[in-house]
């Protein structure tokens, strides 16, 4: 998704007069739960790649948990009825708004390549000879899922994903945001993917 909405908050972003912008999911969810009581409980399940990162996990079950709280969801990992199981995904790659001549012409460096005179990107920024033109700007995909199951049966009773992607570098202001859109609508959700954007202060986004 290369949408026109991404590019205009590219836009805003490059000219920093921007004060909120939109983060637009792609959203498709799948249910079978039916009718949810009020403080429905749940606790978190963690696949073994989970376990072994569990720093990293336990951020993204504090942003999903935030979400969940949000549709009338309780954790209460002792007395739960359903298990949650979280995931989330995160790739970097060069921006669909580069110029293809300069990034990849006969005199581009391409990205985090050799360039025309011989600079490459050593984490810190681009060394080398005379700067002609700045290094290309990175292009975040990003996708969120959350799976529900009956604690007493291990059935599927929910799933969905969002996914997003764009400019903007803060994982931590746009994944929690993601998660609630993937929420949307809960327990019975709509039929199809659909898109469903939530607006975010850039206050927030500085805070991260």
């Amino acid at each position: 998704m290369k949408s026109a909405i991404s590019a205009l908050l590219l836009a805003a972003s490059l000219t920093g007069c921007a004060t909120s912008w939109v983060v637009d999911s792609d959203v498709k969810s799948f249910s079978s739960i039916g009718a949810v009581a009020p403080g429905a409980t749940y606790r978190f399940d963690r696949l073994p790649s989970q376990q072994a990162d569990g720093a990293r996990q336990e951020s993204l079950e504090a942003m999903a948990g935030a979400a969940l709280d949000q549709v009338g969801l309780r954790r209460d990992d002792a007395k739960a009825r359903y298990t949650a199981q979280i995931g989330a995904r995160v790739t970097a790659g060069l921006s669909p708004w580069a110029d293809p001549w300069l990034y990849n012409g006969p005199w581009g460096y391409g990205y985090g390549g050799y360039g025309y005179y011989g600079r490459r990107w050593y984490g810190g920024g681009w060394y080398g000879g005379p700067v002609f033109a700045p290094p290309a700007n990175p292009w975040y995909e990003r996708e969120v899922s959350i799976v529900l199951r009956e604690a007493a049966t291990n059935r599927v009773v929910y799933e969905t994903r969002a996914r997003n992607d764009g400019p903007y570098t803060s994982s931590a202001a746009i994944l929690p945001v993601m998660f609630q859109a993937a929420l949307q609508g809960f327990p019975n959700p709509p039929q199809g993917e659909r898109r469903v954007n939530i607006e975010l202060q850039t206050g927030q986004q500085a805070k991260k």
